[in-house]
């Protein structure tokens, strides 16, 4: 399966903040039990290339993702450490140039049509809706179906078990980012099992649309 077929299966990506490594490996095991088997780590901390390099070492089923790249020299640091794909907040040219250059699958965010006919330019077939809610949320994905029938989306940002079926319902949306999955005081905390039951509430959520 390509990048677009395996994250609309998995619907709800968790997006993660990381700051101890060695959480890393129990963390994606627990969502990978909860039935989401992807998770984007942010290059928000300094634990995140180690984060991304030990997942892709110990659980090879997970689709790792590197997210918040902000410039080629992170999409790099990511792939070598293992990232599948590079997902940022902004569509940043050089970045997606590097990717595609690599043939590394790439997820820049567009919150406007003409960021989005620019990801369209460089050959893009989904980019990342951020900040979705405050763009605009599902009416903004609607509007955006009817010019730009053949892009996917990945709405991030303000997205919530309260209206994550309102965007997976959308025939242009591939699968959400979500916060909510990985909250920061359990994964400090080291409470796995209470993150594996948050991402199977979040795979029935995501079974009971699609």
């Amino acid at each position: 399966m390509d990048m677009e077929q395996i994250l609309y299966k998995v619907g709800i990506v968790p997006v993660i903040k990381m700051d101890k490594v060695e959480h890393a490996v129990p963390l994606a095991r627990a969502l990978m039990n909860g039935g989401l088997p992807a998770a984007e780590i942010t290059f928000r901390s300094q634990a995140a290339a180690g984060s991304i390099e030990a997942i892709a070492r110990e659980v090879p089923g997970m689709f790792v993702c590197a997210g918040t790249v902000l410039t080629p020299e992170t999409a790099q640091e990511a792939v070598r450490a293992g990232s599948k794909a590079i997902i940022s907040p902004g569509l940043n040219l050089e970045t997606v140039r590097w990717c595609n250059k690599h043939t590394i699958p790439v997820i820049p965010g567009t919150a406007t049509p003409s960021e989005v006919e620019a990801a369209m330019r460089e050959g893009l077939k989904m980019v990342k809706l951020f900040p979705a809610e405050v763009v605009g949320g599902v009416g903004m994905l609607k509007a955006l179906s009817g010019p730009y029938a053949d892009m996917k989306f990945m709405p991030t940002g303000g997205v919530k078990p309260g209206n994550a079926k309102d965007y997976l319902t959308l025939k242009n949306v591939v699968c959400c980012g979500g916060t909510w999955i990985v909250p920061m005081d359990l994964l400090e905390a080291e409470k796995f099992d209470e993150i594996e039951k948050l991402a199977r509430e979040a795979a029935d959520l995501r079974d009971s649309v699609r």
